[in-house]
Parts: C-alpha cells; structure tokens; sequence
C-alpha cells in the first residue's frame, strides 16, 4: 500500500507517494551517516532550509531542530559557518529537479521517508558520492577530529549526509 503525500508550501504544490519502508531499502550505493531528523539537529542551511514544510515530515524532526524561520542564520549551522550556495546559483547549474525545487537534502528527506524516483534517485547518488572528494581534501589536510580545520568543507559534507565529527 503506497502512502499519499501531499505538498502545499511556498515552493510546490503537488503529490508523491510513498513506497518503501521509513529510513530502509535504500539504494546499495547509498549509505548516509546521518538521518535528516539528526542533519536538522546539528544545524544545516543556516536553519532556513525547511521552515514552511513542516508538515510533511515527522514532527519528531523538528523537536530539536536548529530553525530560522525569518532567514538564513549562519550562526546556527553545526560549524557556524556560511557553506551555501544560493538557491539561484543550484537552479543555473542544473542541479535541482522539479520535483524538489529546494534541492538534495529535500530529495533525501523524501527519499528517506520511502518516496522513489529511480533516474532522480540515481542522479541524486551520484551527486551524493561526488562529495567524498570533500572528505579527501579534509582527511589529507587535517588532524583527525580535529573539528577546527577546514570548518566550510565539514559544513558542506555535513549538508550531504556525511557525519564531518567522524573525520
């Protein structure tokens, strides 16, 4: 039995379905660290990045969730660092599909909560794989744990679902 889902916030308004089990069967190639509800928790997007969508996603998400509904606050990412780019620059280089014109980590929290789209999911993937050269530029220019050195790169990889405290 598939779940429906419908979006009514300020950026979509539309329908999906769920198909697979909460947080399981996800792709083989697709190992995320990190949940969305514990991205949310450590402060990802300056806090702006799901404020009008709430109820779409478990509400459990948002209990300890570092949020700025007004704007985008910096200070509140887990490494307290600006590593966004504009919206408008991620529509320009093609990144965002129109079924989540806020881009991955709305497609991840979809995908997490059992939504598929094969060649989204598989194009999402792939872009979620792409980050690991991230990790390489911090792994070879950083003392491990070391959560000082390169805090913009940490934040960006944190943003993908990699657990930055564990490199």
């Amino acid at each position: 039995m598939h779940k429906k889902i419908i979006i009514n916030d300020k950026m979509q308004k539309a329908v999906y379905y769920l198909t697979k089990p909460v947080g399981k069967n996800f792709h083989p190639d697709f190992k995320p660290e990190l949940t969305p509800k514990e991205m949310l928790e450590l402060g990802i997007f300056g806090g702006k990045y799901m404020t009008d969508c709430k109820k779409e996603f478990p509400s459990s998400w948002f209990k300890n969730a570092k949020l700025s509904p007004k704007r985008r606050d910096p200070s509140l990412n887990f490494f307290g660092i600006d590593a966004s780019l504009p919206l408008k620059v991620w529509q320009q280089k093609g990144w965002i599909h129109p079924a989540d014109p806020r881009g991955w980590f709305q497609w991840y929290c979809r995908y997490y909560m059992g939504r598929r789209i094969p060649e989204e999911d598989e194009r999402q993937i792939k872009r979620w794989k792409a980050i690991t050269r991230h990790i390489g530029a911090i792994k070879k220019n950083c003392v491990p744990g070391d959560l000082s050195c390169r805090r913009k790169q940490r934040q960006a990889v944190l943003h993908w679902a990699y657990d930055p405290r564990k490199i």
